[in-house]
């Protein structure tokens, strides 16, 4: 009888730190990765939005940054990202078409404004329509309408100023917007359309520029969509779901975009 109350005592510890090495296993097993293709132009507050999600859950999100249009190519050739983070809303509506992309996941996380912008203060400070109008600089830089929406939005607001003809051979593209914003702040481009969020982000905005009315383009509604690959990818649904949360709003329009 001793010997089996000692086996009894015995056992308890061995028991517990049993169970509790299931606990840990559990907590390990949901503690996922994700790959996250994430427009230019959002990449900086995607950087913000990851590590905040990450510290809060222990997934862990890899960014891979590029134009929306050169990152749905690369979708559709088989790479391995688990959540798309577009610049507008065609591209995620075109994976789903092509089931490559769940339906019922997609979500426009971020609403993107335009700013026409300038690395000299004296362009800055007229940055505007008449100044356009004038032609008092030699080159302007817009994305590429053919992979970037912002290149898109920047092409519509020349043609509602009606400038297509007296600035066709003024026009740089970048092959995204982050490019784009590059061209200007070199100075290899006098002046360009770039996202307002960029300028907000290097604390440029204070010093002029013109911030497009929002009626002189289409809405530039950005779009994230979980891809089929990652159906059932915990971090990926998570961190998809997160960018709707108010948290998570408040990082977006405090980095200038405004939300839906």
């Amino acid at each position: 009888m001793r010997t089996s109350r000692c086996r009894g005592r015995a056992t308890l510890p061995v028991a517990f730190a049993f169970g509790l090495f299931l606990v840990q296993a559990v907590a390990v097993a949901r503690a996922e990765e994700a790959t996250v293709a994430v427009a230019s132009n959002f990449a900086p507050v995607a950087e913000v939005l990851a590590r905040d999600f990450a510290s809060s859950t222990e997934h862990r999100i890899t960014l891979v940054a590029g134009s929306t249009g050169k990152l749905y190519a690369q979708i559709v050739r088989g790479a391995p990202f688990d959540v798309f983070l577009a610049a507008d809303r065609a591209r995620p509506e075109r994976l789903v078409a092509e089931s490559r992309a769940t339906g019922t996941s997609r979500r426009v996380y971020a609403l993107g404004r335009l700013v026409l912008w300038s690395a000299s203060p004296e362009l800055r400070s007229a940055a505007g329509p008449a100044l356009l109008a004038g032609g008092e600089f030699r080159r302007l830089a817009i994305a590429n309408p053919d992979l970037a929406p912002y290149g898109v939005a920047a092409r519509e607001v020349i043609h509602a100023l009606g400038l297509e003809a007296r600035l066709a051979e003024r026009l740089v593209f970048g092959e995204n917007i982050g490019q784009t914003h590059a061209l200007v702040a070199s100075g290899n481009a006098e002046l360009g359309f770039v996202a307002h969020a960029q300028v907000v982000a290097a604390r440029e905005v204070g010093g002029g520029g013109w911030l497009v009315p929002a009626s002189h383009h289409a809405p530039i509604r950005q779009e994230g969509v979980l891809l089929a690959r990652a159906a059932a990818n915990p971090a990926a649904l998570a961190f998809l779901s997160y960018l709707g949360t108010e948290e998570a709003k408040r990082v977006i329009e405090a980095a200038g975009y405004e939300v839906p």
